[in-house]
């Protein structure tokens, strides 16, 4: 009996080895994890995290991803307070560009791009312009004349002050003579009831929030090469004239406390996470175009989009009080 107890022991610890070495190989933490949102729920930030959760928990079983939100300042009440977070790779957060280089520039936030640690970029989703599916602005250039009709009267809502639809609205002004009003909301959770519930005019938003919103909002552009396979019928700007091809990343960060093999260890998780088949059906389905920078790669790609979106910025005059 003492021989079965033992045998029986050791298969299990060998067992808990195997499972153990198994979750170290794929980079699994070995505690539950902490995502942190800059945005309310119901947007396209959430959505990501959402995907995430569920392909992380087939792929680490043993561990949980705890979404949590503190959202504020379009993002800005979480990037200026994550370093305040523990650095044990337990507590990531998810980041946005062009935000994180607008806001700091504009001065109404308590942080610097330089206080951002970016470990992993993981979507990036095309600027739209959307309205009501009740709207009587059934095309683009109904809604130009429209903008024209009357300046100012158009009233377009967007995720956050000095965000990309902030600046995608202030380009689309300037590049089609219009004068239109940005009303920013917390997140594009929140300006989602404003836009389906017929309270603005329109959106510029992403081509996520057109696809996952079909039937209730209808797209007039997108700013893409070529047209989204998913709205095969909107145009992108360049076929309206204007050489637009633009939008958002998203990603996660860490405080800055967080050891480099920790950074490097979720950099190759999320990458492996990006990899999975699931993830790829998930993000197609929502229209999030997949993209993978990882660590290695992360201080050319700051120092190339830092460099673009300050001139973009000082270009539109977001900067300027």
């Amino acid at each position: 009996m003492n021989f079965r107890i033992a045998t029986y022991a050791a298969a299990s610890f060998v067992a808990l080895a195997l499972s153990a070495t198994s979750a170290m190989a794929q980079g699994c933490p070995d505690k539950n994890v902490n995502y942190w949102q800059a945005f309310p729920p119901g947007g396209e930030s959430d959505l990501s995290a959402r995907h995430q959760q569920v392909v992380l928990k087939k792929k680490c079983p043993a561990v949980d991803t705890i979404i949590q939100y503190r959202a504020g300042a379009g993002g800005g009440l979480m990037w200026s307070q994550m370093n305040q977070l523990p650095g044990d790779g337990l507590n990531i957060v998810g980041v946005n560009l062009p935000h994180i280089v607008f806001q700091p520039i504009e001065g109404q936030v308590q942080y610097k791009t330089a206080d951002v640690t970016p470990v992993f970029w993981f979507h990036f989703t095309p600027d739209a312009l959307v309205v009501p599916d009740a709207s009587p602005h059934k095309t683009f250039q109904d809604f130009i004349a429209a903008a024209k009709k009357d300046p100012g009267k158009m009233s377009l809502g967007g995720s956050g002050l000095n965000s990309a639809n902030h600046a995608s609205h202030e380009r689309l002004n300037a590049a089609f003579n219009i004068k239109s009003t940005y009303v920013p909301y917390k997140g594009t959770g929140d300006m989602s009831l404003a836009v389906v519930g017929n309270q603005i005019d329109g959106a510029v938003t992403y081509t996520a929030f057109a696809i996952n919103n079909k039937g209730k909002v209808r797209a007039l552009a997108v700013a893409m090469e070529k047209r989204h396979p998913l709205l095969p019928d909107v145009p992108t700007f360049r076929e309206l004239g204007v050489d637009w091809v633009d939008g958002a990343y998203r990603g996660i960060g860490v405080p800055k406390s967080t050891p480099s093999a920790e950074r490097k260890r979720l950099s190759d998780l999320w990458a492996a996470l990006n990899n999975e088949p699931e993830m790829k059906e998930l993000a197609a389905k929502s229209g999030f175009e997949l993209v993978n920078v990882g660590v290695d790669q992360m201080d050319a790609f700051m120092k190339d989009k830092t460099k673009l979106y300050t001139e973009g910025a000082q270009r539109l005059g977001l900067g300027k009080k």
